[in-house]
């Protein structure tokens, strides 16, 4: 089961107040405003499309309440445990899921008709999920949202405000280059600041294109020295 880690310092854990709906405004506004138990909810849409995001501010906001929340994905090793206790599952990545642990699906399905909140997560629609019918056919009996990619303009957004709230300066030349040779999922983009903020305090350095390339390249070698490909 995945552990939701405590921030340290920069509280940086994904929440409805820092989601950036853009096209998914009706998501976010079903998920922040959900009360336990509901009929289950599924998120399908591409990388960066901002769904782990929103599951996660979910189990947040139910943690905070004093609820605990059981976490599952393809790599959680099966059979899956289940905890009585629960008052939300959460599935992700579903499309990936293999025979074991769609089994261990199934039967957390069980668990939500005791009146355990459901919510998951995949990149395709129900119907088109490899999955056992039984399955699928339950992904998609609840609420079902399709989730769409920020804009060039609504990431470029999103991004400066992160970093203002951090006290970070970003140049426009600096934010181009991010945007122009860096993935724009925002999640990689969010970790990028973070590595880029704690690289430049440690070297008390402004964040500069020179900077940015310095950084990656030392990640690029530690990485290499790992035997993982950049």
């Amino acid at each position: 089961m995945k552990q939701i880690p405590l921030p340290i310092t920069f509280d940086a854990r994904p929440s409805f107040e820092s989601f950036v709906p853009g096209p998914n405004q009706a998501a976010l506004q079903h998920l922040s405003r959900l009360r336990l138990p509901s009929p289950p909810v599924y998120l399908w849409g591409p990388p960066g499309s901002g769904k782990t995001h929103l599951l996660e501010a979910l189990a947040h906001r139910c943690q905070e309440s004093g609820l605990q929340v059981g976490w599952f994905d393809p790599v959680t090793a099966t059979p899956w445990v289940v905890d009585e206790r629960w008052s939300l599952v959460i599935v992700d990545r579903c499309e990936e899921l293999g025979a074991a642990a769609q089994q261990s699906a199934f039967e957390l399905f069980v668990l939500a008709g005791n009146g355990v909140q459901w919510a998951a997560a995949g990149r395709l629609p129900p119907v088109d999920l490899p999955l056992r019918e039984d399955l699928r056919t339950r992904l998609g009996w609840g609420h079902v949202f399709a989730l769409h990619p920020l804009s060039e303009a609504e990431t470029r957004a999103a991004l400066r405000r992160q970093a203002e709230e951090r006290g970070i300066f970003l140049s426009d030349e600096v934010m181009d280059h991010v945007l122009t040779r860096q993935s724009r999922d925002l999640g990689n983009l969010m970790g990028l600041l973070d590595r880029l903020d704690r690289f430049s305090l440690a070297r008390s350095r402004p964040i500069t294109i020179p900077l940015l390339r310095r950084m990656l390249q030392e990640e690029d070698v530690e990485l290499g020295a790992m035997g993982v490909a950049p």
